[in-house]
């Protein structure tokens, strides 16, 4: 236990005393937000630009009031020109476009032969907002000409509201699961990328040590399982410690920048603005929606996302052991990369296209138990609520394939400190595994 441990602790401050992790904890956190910052910034620059477009209505079936600008986009009426006119003065200006509407014998004549005209290819958003505008217009003169009052059919229509509620009356919102989906995902997601992030520092340390011959003494007087969980544990805890730090310094960056930035927190917003929210907060819905998010298993989601987080890693950091001890550079892991990335991405798969419709389904439990994707899968049940029983039988399972896989990572370590200049294949790793 005394070797486990200074082994533990070896790996542990070799990490974090190394230039480049110290250099990555302080420089991450900024490049991090910074990113952030700039796409923020780029977004809000993309929807503050008002576009200018110029519409020839050759049909006279529109009206300027259909052309109504709004912020984003602004019409300009040049009926008056004739089309190749309008073009060649657009294409000398820097308006967005020409809207060309042309003239038809019948309103779906005109509806199929309308072309937009740019120097580039305009935006799926745009495109589309000329299109609603276009169909509704369309519609509404389609049905005044088959002699049907528009405004009964607006009338008539209703939008129904489904109320949802337990067996036992118990209110909830449709907002909730949204919600409960966002916390899971993110929770997956997060545990995937760390995974991705930290996991190849164990093999790139297990390669080192090999190529440096310093194993040689060290296998001397330690047990290659012990050596292996060692590593595993301890270079885990530097990923670890890295990634609190990173969490501490964003938060603190994010709350000295947003102000910067003129960005309004809810300490910094107006009486009106207050008495708004507080005029929002009484809706019926809204207020359920808060006493269900006060409702959710908010321990169970922290202490299991902690558990499979450590879990999750550690398996998959055994793994990259195992890639580690078998290859003698990086060069060479590149086979056996496909066996950690494949359940990473089912797991990421089963999560968004089988959790999301039926978190309770057999298909979800099961891959929610299987260790290899169940940090991820389990991460993002576990909100939508799942029983105690399933949560602990994971973890068990899970920690236990850990223990398994170090033991496995060993045996490869063991044969493969002996075999330096030899490139392995999974016939030779088979056999490594049964000596």
């Amino acid at each position: 236990m005394d070797k486990l441990k200074l082994i533990i602790a070896r790996e542990f401050m070799t990490k974090v005393k190394n230039r480049t992790f110290i250099i990555m904890t302080f420089l991450g956190p900024l490049l991090m937000v910074g990113m952030m910052m700039l796409i923020a910034f780029i977004t809000k620059n993309s929807m503050d630009t008002t576009r200018v477009v110029s519409y020839i209505d050759h049909s006279e079936l529109f009206t300027k009031d259909d052309f109504e600008n709004t912020k984003s986009l602004e019409f300009v009426d040049i009926s008056n020109l004739d089309l190749e006119t309008a073009k060649q003065t657009i294409k000398e200006t820097e308006q967005y476009g020409l809207l060309y509407i042309p003239k038809g014998e019948s309103i779906e004549e005109v509806a199929k032969n309308i072309s937009f005209y740019s120097a580039e290819s305009p935006s799926v958003i745009f495109t589309e907002k000329i299109e609603n505008k276009f169909n509704n217009k369309f519609s509404s003169l389609k049905m005044k000409e088959l002699g049907i009052d528009t405004e009964q059919v607006n009338a008539s229509r209703i939008s129904s509201d489904l109320q949802l509620s337990n067996f036992e009356g118990e209110g909830s919102s449709k907002l909730i699961n949204g919600i409960k989906l966002g916390i899971g995902s993110a929770a997956g997601y997060m545990i995937m990328l760390f995974i991705l992030i930290y996991g190849a520092m164990v093999m790139r340390s297990v390669i080192e040590e090999k190529t440096s011959r310093i194993i040689e003494i060290i296998i001397s007087s330690v047990k290659p399982f012990q050596l292996m969980l060692g590593k595993v544990i301890g270079t885990a805890g530097a990923g670890i410690a890295q990634f609190i730090v990173w969490g501490i310094l964003i938060a603190m960056l994010y709350a000295f920048l947003l102000p910067i930035m003129g960005i309004n927190t809810s300490s910094q917003l107006s009486p009106e603005q207050m008495e708004m929210m507080t005029e929002v907060t009484k809706n019926s819905k809204l207020e359920i929606a808060i006493q269900e998010i006060a409702k959710l298993p908010i321990a169970t989601i922290v202490l299991s996302f902690f558990l499979f987080f450590i879990g999750g890693f550690l398996l998959y950091s055994a793994m990259y052991a195992a890639i580690g001890a078998a290859v003698d550079n990086e060069t060479d892991t590149q086979q056996f990369m496909i066996p950690i990335m494949m359940p990473l991405m089912l797991g990421i798969y089963i999560g968004f296209a089988v959790v999301i419709n039926d978190p309770h389904g057999t298909l979800a439990t099961v891959f929610s138990m299987i260790p290899f994707t169940s940090p991820i899968v389990m991460m993002m049940r576990i909100p939508m609520g799942v029983p105690l029983w399933q949560i602990v039988v994971s973890l068990v399972l899970l920690f236990l394939t850990f223990i398994g896989m170090i033991w496995l990572a060993a045996k490869i370590y063991r044969v493969g400190i002996l075999m330096y200049g030899k490139k392995p294949s999974y016939k030779e790793l088979w056999k490594w595994l049964r000596y």
